[in-house]
């Protein structure tokens, strides 16, 4: 391999990444302020529970301990991919069921392959278990290297054929172009948004003081979001 060769095998990925970080900033300002975010995590989840046949069963809701939701992830590159995407995490309550207000969380990820162009993602994930929470709450947390992580299943045959036992922590979807499915994104790093929680609540919170506190309950539009977790997970 000459050394020209060797530069442009690096210089083309690398360009790759560049290009979707620069696009990322356009793609951002859909979500103009927190409460956009949570108003478009309403939206998208609405709109994946609206057809049953391809919709997250119904068994998988009633056993979420929190429900994550990514609206609109750029995702992106040519031949080598990333994906970067502001969210939101509630937690239920084990005892009464309640939801807790939001804390904002942040995802970013590398991928390798065949991809070219851009394109949004709504990316949901479904925690199982308390061990799958902390995780998530943690600084910098790897989905797929610190948990269990798997594509969920969809629709209603996936409640009888599929095993509830699960080990995985995390059950994963993803939604592009109008297709809702399980989705592998292990290696993507899920952070709290320190300055969102701020701007939001009026105050340094971190994410486990929001979640377990239920700081911020009545903020608007925080009682349309939990009113839809209330719809749906029963």
């Amino acid at each position: 391999m000459t050394e020209l060769e060797a530069a442009m095998r690096w210089r083309i990925p690398a360009c790759a990444v560049l290009v979707a970080m620069l696009m990322w900033p356009a793609a951002a300002r859909a979500q103009k302020t927190q409460s956009d975010r949570i108003l478009s995590s309403i939206e998208v989840f609405e709109q994946i529970m609206q057809s049953p046949e391809h919709a997250i069963p119904q068994a998988f809701l009633q056993k979420a301990e929190a429900i994550v939701v990514f609206p609109g992830t750029f995702k992106g590159g040519l031949i080598l991919g990333v994906h970067r995407g502001k969210g939101i995490i509630s937690v239920r309550e084990p005892l009464t069921g309640v939801w807790s207000p939001p804390s904002f969380m942040t995802i970013t990820g590398v991928s390798v392959g065949a991809q070219i162009g851009f394109a949004e993602t709504d990316i949901v994930l479904i925690v199982v278990n308390r061990r799958g929470i902390e995780n998530l709450l943690r600084s910098k947390f790897k989905i797929g290297a610190d948990a269990g992580v798997a594509a969920g299943p969809i629709g209603r045959d996936a409640e009888a054929s599929t095993d509830l036992q699960l080990k995985a922590q995390i059950l994963s979807y993803s939604r592009s172009r109008g297709l809702f499915a399980g989705a592998t994104i292990k290696g993507s790093v899920v952070n709290s948004d320190g300055d969102a929680n701020r701007n939001f609540y009026g105050r340094k919170l971190t994410p486990q003081q929001i979640v377990y506190e239920g700081i911020g309950s009545t903020v608007e539009p925080v009682p349309a979001w939990n009113a839809m977790l209330k719809k749906y997970f029963q």
